[in-house]
């Protein structure tokens, strides 16, 4: 049962959690890309509630055949012409890089009377395939959401280089944790770095370790993907 694996993953952040002297709680996110309606319901039925998705268009299709309480985390890269269509119900989207991506979400999270919370996507190893302001270019950004009305700046996120070994990424999560400790310390109107979401199936008892609040776990929840029919 996918219940089972994600208790698992939950026993295993709760022994990260005691190796660190941390006593926050950690949120799982179950990523449920490419993952089916009756999967997610499964382990809705168990209690699970959050789930992360990184499409616009696999979102919209799962959103209204499963339940309204369900908490939709955006992880993937959004482009501006999709935002509207979440905008109604979305929970947090983790993936913001750029302040006109910002003003996007503010401009529909109006139309839609709402405040949607937010994290900007920090690429801290700087890798070139993947999204994300650059560490140094958080602040301005950071600054720029916190002018916003409808736009609320929770926290910041990465994700870290594929590795054998996840003790060589470890550098990546302390480093954001150390620009969200920054932040924090320049107390910018409207900012507050309270969420780190970091560490993977690979890598999250290391990111927790490190500070994560959010954990995003796919395949050590559902099992390996089959991509054969994207």
């Amino acid at each position: 049962m996918l219940i089972d694996s994600y208790n698992l993953v939950k026993t295993r952040v709760q022994e990260a959690l005691r190796r660190s002297g941390r006593e926050e709680d950690v949120l799982i996110l179950a990523v449920s890309k490419t993952r089916t309606v009756e999967e997610i319901r499964e382990l809705y039925d168990a209690g699970v509630r959050d789930f992360g998705e990184n499409y616009v268009q696999e979102l919209m299709a799962k959103q209204p055949l499963l339940p309204s309480d369900i908490r939709w985390h955006m992880i993937g890269h959004l482009q501006r012409n999709k935002v509207k269509y979440i905008a109604p119900f979305i929970y947090m989207i983790h993936s913001v890089d750029t302040a006109s991506l910002a003003d996007t979400i503010e401009k529909e999270a109006a139309k839609c009377g709402r405040v949607i919370p937010v994290l900007i996507e920090v690429n801290v190893a700087g890798e070139e395939s993947k999204y994300g302001v650059s560490p140094e270019e958080v602040p301005a950004l950071a600054a720029q959401i916190g002018r916003l009305q409808h736009v609320s700046m929770k926290g910041l996120m990465t994700s870290a280089p594929l590795a054998d070994d996840p003790e060589e990424v470890r550098p990546v999560f302390r480093k954001l944790r150390q620009i969200g400790v920054d932040m924090n310390l320049e107390n910018v109107n409207n900012v507050r770095v309270d969420v780190l979401s970091m560490g993977m199936s690979n890598d999250f008892e290391v990111a927790v370790e490190e500070g994560a609040g959010c954990v995003r776990i796919g395949t050590t929840i559902f099992g390996p993907r089959d991509y054969s029919g994207r």
